[in-house]
């Protein structure tokens, strides 16, 4: 029988990005810490690098819940199967409460509370204004009377008259409380850069980081207010513990590497759970030490991260760098995203400088300074690959500042030239069905080194003229990152692969 439990739950949303919710999440998540009081934190959206600094601040794994990818269903399995029904469940939402992905707000955060029934935390930026902030208040609430705003807390305020101004209208005219005010802060508290923040695992002052949280948010949250919200939240329906823990993972029966250090830190926790579960038994790799592969492995996982920021380090690891390429010479499975397509790339160009990469694939990668694909992905598998069947749709999402180049490495801005003869060579190239006929990694090993691609895009940018899933051999690279309980064909396919190459690798 299906159980109702409370599940204490906050989102924490904002009027528009950058309007403080990140702060105020790992501020909330120290302080409650700090209390004694058991958190649990969850991003909206597809984002890697805010899950990371909530991981580090609730000191459990961030889930990512996005209606997108994963449908309201698995977002509520998702959630109470995560969430902790004592203390606070907090769900750090993305840019403006209602943007997502039409006009209509569909996917947004608003949209997530509301799968949820989840209380509303709005942050709003009180800079220069002071009765507007209710204006604006007042404004979501009146869009969307289904979304439950309980509360306010104010961010940039410069003062205590300043506070009290804003607090006064805004519980006037909204009939809601101010739970929070944050000063004006001189400087960035967190670390950025080219795609955001910095992550954790990059960031050596997290200690001082969590002492500047904490003497910016103490005394300014009322913690009190903020549970008394979150347990007003409705239960939610629950399957007994019993029941969740009665399907078993599968034994495990391949081993397969993931590449995991401060270069590529982006992997879902779902994603290696699920790869356990379908009987895969996980080896991590830091590309950034090991100077070899692992020899039994069955497959190998490169999830998306920052080669470029350690690309010389990456780029003077011969040995390893050789290993990797002599193992996709060889047919092992290789599915790679994002910052895992240019560690296979021939050359990573990155602020004029060029870096030697593995050379899997023959075209060079270069990192520009705006996004070239950012959003929801669509993907409709046309060709025979190594581990998706054809016919199957794929939702992802894209965010990557670095492109593919035409053969020969140099900049198509810089050149002055299209990409089009690229593309015809590429569509030109060794289809895959030949790839597919090989039967074991050494006769892989004798295919010549041209590539094809597995995917159309119905939406989004992907690797080029609309195209996904770059190929050679039993290796597949994309900037499309997919989640795998969006996505489940992922693990059984990776996993299914690596069974197949195991058959045939030598005792």
């Amino acid at each position: 029988m299906t159980e109702l439990r409370g599940f204490p739950r906050l989102v924490i949303a904002g009027m528009s990005g950058s309007s403080g919710k990140t702060i105020v999440s790992l501020g909330l998540l120290q302080l409650l810490r700090r209390a004694g009081i058991d958190v649990r934190a969850f991003k909206k959206g597809p984002d890697y690098i805010d899950a990371a600094w909530l991981t580090w601040a609730s000191s459990h794994p961030t889930r990512n819940l996005d209606t997108y990818l994963m449908g309201a269903d698995h977002v509520v399995d998702s959630f109470v199967r995560n969430a902790t029904p004592d203390g606070l469940n907090l769900m750090e939402g993305n840019r403006g409460i209602f943007d997502g992905f039409d006009a209509e707000g569909t996917h947004s955060t608003a949209a997530l509370a509301r799968c949820l029934s989840a209380p509303v935390i709005l942050v709003v930026n009180a800079q220069k204004v002071t009765r507007t902030a209710a204006a604006f208040v007042l404004g979501c609430q009146k869009l969307d009377p289904a979304v439950a705003i309980r509360g306010v807390i104010l961010n940039h305020v410069s003062g205590e008259r300043h506070r009290d101004v804003i607090r006064a209208a805004i519980e006037r005219e909204c009939s809601i409380p101010v739970v929070g005010s944050l000063p004006h802060a001189k400087t960035d508290l967190l670390p950025e850069r080219h795609l955001g923040l910095v992550p954790p695992q990059e960031y050596s002052a997290t200690d001082e980081l969590s002492q500047n949280l904490l003497k910016l948010v103490e005394r300014r949250l009322d913690i009190d207010a903020l549970l008394s919200i979150a347990r007003s939240a409705p239960p939610l329906p629950s399957e007994p513990e019993s029941r969740r823990t009665s399907t078993a993972a599968l034994p495990s029966t391949v081993r397969i590497g993931y590449l995991r250090d401060a270069a590529f830190t982006f992997y879902y926790p779902e994603n290696l759970e699920q790869l356990e579960r379908a009987g895969a038994q996980l080896t991590p790799v830091s590309p950034l030490e090991a100077t070899v592969l692992p020899d039994n492995l069955q497959a190998l996982y490169i999830g998306g991260g920052f080669p470029e920021t350690h690309a010389r380090r990456l780029s003077d690891n011969h040995s390893f760098l050789r290993s990797l390429r002599q193992a996709a010479l060889d047919g092992l499975p290789i599915y790679a995203e994002c910052g895992g397509l240019i560690l296979l790339a021939k050359n990573l160009l990155w602020k004029g400088d060029r870096y030697p990469m593995t050379g899997v694939f023959p075209f060079d990668v270069e990192v520009c300074d705006s996004p070239q694909g950012h959003g929801y992905t669509t993907l409709r598998v046309d060709t025979p690959n190594p581990f998706f069947p054809v016919g199957v749709t794929l939702r992802g999402h894209e965010f990557h500042y670095s492109r593919i180049l035409p053969s020969g490495g140099t900049s198509a801005a810089k050149a002055g030239i299209e990409n089009r003869p690229f593309i015809a060579a590429l569509k030109r190239s060794t289809p895959p069905s030949q790839n597919q006929a090989c039967r074991g990694p050494r006769r892989c090993a004798t295919q010549n080194q041209s590539f094809s691609t597995a995917c159309a895009v119905d939406r989004g940018a992907g690797c080029f003229d609309q195209r996904e899933f770059v190929m050679t051999n039993n290796v597949v690279a994309t900037y499309t990152h997919l989640h795998a309980i969006a996505s489940p064909e992922w693990a059984e396919g990776l996993v299914n692969a690596a069974r197949r190459f195991s058959a045939h690798v030598p005792p």
